[in-house]
């Protein structure tokens, strides 16, 4: 009895799974619901909140240093991590773990905060649909925010290097660190880090993303942003993953810090090749390497 009344739980998905294609309904269905349903159920004050973008960065920011923080510790003991770095002769103190800290914290209690908190008198209210977007839809709006704020985020950064004004008194604090590591990725002022949390949650609205996309795609540009700053050059790193060199990472962030006149998109390298801003780029010596060996390996 007991495995013929389980035959029937599972007999409507068994139908699916027979009399559909599993493409298209992965695709056109909205898999995305469930998750939906519960956040628009049990948190949509929370939800409708102007502070609630800025808890999803600041939880993110943190999570994502935090952990490139613990390989910065263990780079100091363990070769098997250090072999990884861009510049493992250069490694993260305390104190600078602490100066970018503070930096963060202050432009967040006197900039970030108040300015979200005054929100709340002139944004009309987050409209929650019932319906969850489609995995698709889902998919093509970060890739499709992430395009749009990439090619935003370009323009304004060869500005601030090509005006002097703006780079001294902006953006100049940014390149302090000629080898950048996880906490300074929000190394700024406080005039560049609302500008840019103001890009990361308006594309999603001009773009008519779901409010679902929109909180993703913030989770994306804060995890991204940080990978590229982490000084770390992983075989399994987007940059090392995605074919044609099309993808910016940390090597070429890091050219950046260390030619400031070159490498200024934050994600893709096609503005970087189009007007002519891209160059040679360091390696670690564990990619470099494993490079070496595959180039010997196909002449062979």
């Amino acid at each position: 009895m007991d495995a013929i009344g389980s035959s029937r739980v599972f007999e409507p998905y068994v139908q699916v799974i027979q009399n559909a294609n599993i493409s298209q309904y992965f695709w056109d269905k909205s898999l995305l619901q469930p998750l939906w349903d519960y956040l628009r159920y049990n948190h949509a004050d929370a939800l409708r909140s102007p502070l609630f973008p800025v808890l999803i960065s600041v939880s993110t920011y943190f999570v994502s240093c935090t952990l490139y923080m613990i390989l910065d510790l263990m780079a100091l003991r363990c070769a098997a991590v250090t072999r990884y770095k861009i510049h493992p002769d250069q490694p993260v103190t305390w104190d600078n773990i602490f100066k970018t800290l503070w930096q963060t914290g202050y432009n967040h209690v006197l900039f970030v905060f108040p300015a979200t908190v005054a929100q709340w008198y002139w944004r009309p209210p987050l409209p929650l649909v019932e319906e969850a977007p489609p995995v698709s839809e889902f998919l093509i709006g970060i890739v499709s925010c992430t395009i749009l704020f990439d090619f935003q985020y370009y323009i304004w950064h060869v500005l601030h290097h090509r005006v002097r004004w703006l780079y001294t008194t902006f953006h100049a604090i940014h390149h302090e660190f000629s080898a950048p590591f996880s906490w300074s990725t929000q190394y700024l002022s406080a005039w560049e880090l609302i500008s840019l949390g103001f890009w990361a949650s308006i594309d999603a609205v001009l773009l008519q993303c779901h409010s679902l996309t929109g909180f993703a795609f913030m989770v994306a540009v804060i995890w991204i942003s940080v990978d590229d700053h982490s000084g770390y050059d992983f075989p399994w790193a987007l940059h090392n993953v995605i074919p044609f060199g099309l993808w910016g990472g940390t090597v070429k962030h890091d050219a950046h810090h260390q030619k400031p006149q070159y490498h200024f998109a934050p994600f893709f390298a096609h503005w970087d090749w189009l007007c002519g801003t891209h160059c040679d780029y360091k390696r670690s010596s564990a990619v470099t390497q494993r490079q070496s060996k595959k180039r010997k390996e196909s002449e062979t």
